[in-house]
């Protein structure tokens, strides 16, 4: 009678706990985003396509709901293409979301050198890598708020890709339902904070990074936007679900003054730290558990331009 007690309770804990993301798994994700053979991911391509079909792959292997339809992607329209993000949802406890977004496309190849392909390693397959691997860590597990993953096509054109998604009607009454939307933007790198750290554009603006750090884990941090003159609070694809008055903001690691990959061909796995990113997703992940719709309520506050 106590081994079969114990059985059950350890397959009740398998079920409804979630699960470390191994850094053999980040590695696989990101390598296959910042291959040479999606050429750079450029909207409108075959490969972009290609890059849209293998992050709803990952978004079915997690058991995510769609978003509308009968589809992980969703279409819009590009230069007289139909080209797709990437949408999935993990119910949870409560009606309540945090959504975590991330662009996947990049800018292409280049005709002008032996070296082809802009990877975009960093930009931006990190942060789609930081999604996926958000999802893999619940996949298991019912937290209290529901989950939103969303990969963003087109921000490298003018963030075509949000603008589209966060206009579209069927999905108004989930985005009411946002507490708060983390967009992950270039996460390859240690921050000038040191390992296990990001920034957050906009800290300015909202209590979102004092509610986070307040229940952080393991030492994770955030750490106000140490780069304000460059604006990259409305310069991410965050910013198109700001202009709804969603808590939105954008997270990072790369030094903006000193990095040379950006928009680079050396935007390689060179530039990957992945035990880093690995450290970063886990952290992450335990601390999204902690949070409820009771404890995590950031607000804007008067200073913030929802225009």
């Amino acid at each position: 009678m106590y081994r079969i007690s114990f059985l059950l309770i350890l397959m009740y804990s398998t079920l409804n706990y979630a699960q470390e993301v191994s850094k053999e798994r980040v590695i696989t994700v990101l390598s296959k985003l910042a291959s040479d053979e999606m050429k750079g991911r450029e909207i409108g391509t075959p490969e972009n396509d290609s890059a849209a079909i293998y992050i709803a792959k990952q978004f079915a292997d997690n058991k995510l709901r769609y978003c509308i339809g009968d589809s992980y992607l969703v279409p819009f329209e590009y230069k007289g293409k139909t080209v797709y993000n990437v949408c999935g949802i993990k119910k949870g406890k409560s009606d309540k979301i945090l959504a975590f977004t991330a662009h996947f496309d990049h800018i292409g190849t280049s005709e002008n050198t032996e070296d082809k392909v802009f990877n975009g390693a960093d930009d931006n397959a990190s942060g789609v890598t930081t999604v996926i691997g958000l999802a893999d860590f619940f996949k298991t597990e019912k937290p209290d708020f529901s989950m939103m993953f969303i990969a963003f096509n087109g921000e490298e054109k003018g963030m075509k890709g949000s603008k589209a998604i966060s206009d579209l009607e069927s999905l108004q009454s989930k985005y009411q339902n946002i507490t708060a939307l983390f967009n992950f933007e270039m996460v390859a790198t240690v921050s000038k904070f040191g390992p296990n750290a990001l920034y957050m554009t906009g800290d300015e603006f909202s209590d979102l990074d004092e509610l986070f750090n307040g229940r952080a884990v393991n030492g994770l941090q955030i750490f106000p936007d140490p780069y304000l003159g460059q604006n990259l609070f409305y310069r991410s694809d965050n910013v198109s679900f700001v202009k709804k008055k969603i808590v939105a903001h954008s997270f990072s690691t790369v030094d903006m003054n000193t990095a040379r990959h950006y928009h680079q061909l050396n935007d390689n796995l060179e530039i990957v730290n992945f035990d880093n990113l690995t450290q970063i997703i886990n952290n992450m992940g335990k601390t999204f558990e902690k949070l409820t719709p009771e404890n995590f309520k950031p607000t804007y506050n008067n200073k913030v331009d929802f225009n």
